[in-house]
């Protein structure tokens, strides 16, 4: 609740003289409540709406980076996890996060009705939104070898549960808002909450088959369409002016902070693209545009912590570490047998960390004791309470898909259509097996526990 709730009458003056002195004398306070209400709403109204593009990007980007013969399970989850996330929060995850607090860790109150506890429409649909984002990231990670199933429940307990208990510390009055930990629009408290959740995911279903060779060297296994990535990785730029802009949760009052952050956001971005070509260009040889596209969404989770603190030239400089640090950081996740097709890891939980405990240096209020006290505590839940998620779902319903699924496509064994019919194994061509067999059409039956790939 401490993000809500700002009043102020900059935009109601500049209506006040627009409409001239008439106007100004016939008003009465009533009205003049009544319209800073309204573009209140309307502002936070097409944040939301930006925020809920963002998911589009998302779905362009894991489409993108993955193969054909997945892309219809790819967009399925990606749909599946705004749904599933309107519904579990509506439900569940507000209570939690913003209902009346137990000892600061998580709220009581708004079971099943959010207006309880969030006031009005609006501010429920941004905080929805915030929470589907979180979900979502892990999706990338754990793409192309899931079992559809699984992940509904695994982004039914993110939403529900996991996410909206982080929020409560921060946003909801809880223990860490009481310990000065800041964090404006979710560095920590979203981008690292869902790339924690992404690293625990990737590493309990284990690679794809073919991802390593023998000797475990990694293989590159290459999306079916860059430019389709890019175009989501833009999309996805697009939407953080409505995730952190919105983040001031108004707009009278908060015109200086709304412009600050947005000023902030796309220097760290732009700054994040161009450092990871130049680290990528200067370490590879040519520059790699996925690369480039993670870059710019590093500097924008690494800026998402402070905008409304950093100076510009902090924004060039948080932007400029994280589009290099990502460079870095998929190389090693990939060496350590984290296979994570999209480096979701890479981008919102190492970068997610990085700009959290930035606003401790640049920030005279932030210390960096309690940056990182916030940003080790949510990692340490969040990765606790993922791994008991996941374990739970690999014990009882099954995690991973068949190895012949895999090779095969889960479009078709998932979902009964091909995503992308006759573009290369979108439809029914076939795939690489790397020495895996798929069975047979005309044999239904499991493949034998020697072509399973191990999901430990």
């Amino acid at each position: 609740m401490k993000r809500m709730g700002k009043v102020a009458i900059a935009t109601a003056g500049v209506w006040l003289l627009a409409a001239g002195p008439a106007a100004a004398q016939e008003i009465t306070t009533e009205q003049f409540d009544e319209l800073v209400y309204a573009l209140d709403t309307v502002w936070v109204a097409i944040a939301a709406a930006l925020v809920l593009l963002m998911h589009l990007g998302f779905g362009m980007l894991e489409a993108g980076l993955t193969r054909a013969k997945n892309s219809a399970n790819i967009v399925a989850k990606n749909m599946v996890t705004v749904a599933i996330g309107g519904a579990a929060y509506w439900a569940v995850g507000a209570a939690l996060a913003y209902g009346s607090s137990v000892g600061g860790v998580f709220g009581t109150t708004g079971w099943f009705d959010p207006a309880q506890v969030l006031g009005d429409g609006t501010q429920g649909v941004f905080q929805l939104v915030f929470a589907a984002t979180a979900a979502t990231i892990v999706s990338g990670a754990v793409a192309e070898r899931i079992e559809f199933k699984a992940y509904i429940v695994v982004a039914a307990a993110l939403t529900a549960i996991i996410y909206p208990i982080v929020s409560h510390w921060q946003w909801g009055g809880g223990w860490l808002s009481q310990l000065g930990f800041h964090d404006f629009a979710g560095s920590t408290l979203v981008h690292l909450t869902g790339g924690t959740a992404a690293l625990v995911g990737a590493a309990i279903l284990g690679p794809r088959i073919g991802k390593y060779a023998e000797d475990g060297t990694p293989r590159g296994i290459p999306g079916h369409s860059i430019p389709l990535a890019i175009f989501g990785a833009l999309v996805l730029f697009f939407g953080w002016f409505g995730f952190n802009g919105g983040s001031t949760l108004a707009a009278f009052g908060q015109a200086e902070t709304i412009g600050t952050v947005l000023m902030n956001t796309t220097i760290a971005g732009s700054f994040g693209a161009l450092a990871a070509a130049a680290v990528n260009w200067a370490t590879a040889g040519k520059p790699d545009p996925a690369m480039i596209g993670n870059g710019a969404l590093a500097g924008l989770v690494g800026i998402t912590a402070g905008p409304d603190l950093a100076t510009q030239w902090w924004a060039f400089i948080v932007g400029v570490v994280c589009g290099a640090v990502v460079v870095f950081a998929v190389s090693f996740f990939d060496r350590i047998r984290i296979d994570d097709p999209v480096g979701a890891t890479s981008v919102h939980l190492v970068c997610g960390a990085i700009g959290t405990l930035f606003v401790g240096v640049y920030s005279p209020d932030v210390t960096i004791g309690a940056q990182a006290v916030g940003a080790v505590s949510v990692f340490a839940f969040v990765a606790g309470a993922s791994a008991v998620v996941f374990l739970a779902v690999r014990a009882t319903m099954g995690l991973r898909v068949p190895a012949e699924y895999e090779i095969e496509g889960l479009d078709l064994h998932e979902h009964g259509v091909a995503g992308l019919p006759g573009f290369g194994t979108g439809g029914r061509a076939p795939a690489p097996t790397y020495g895996f067999a798929a069975a047979p059409a005309a044999a239904p039956a499991a493949a034998p526990a020697a072509a399973r790939p191990s999901e430990g």
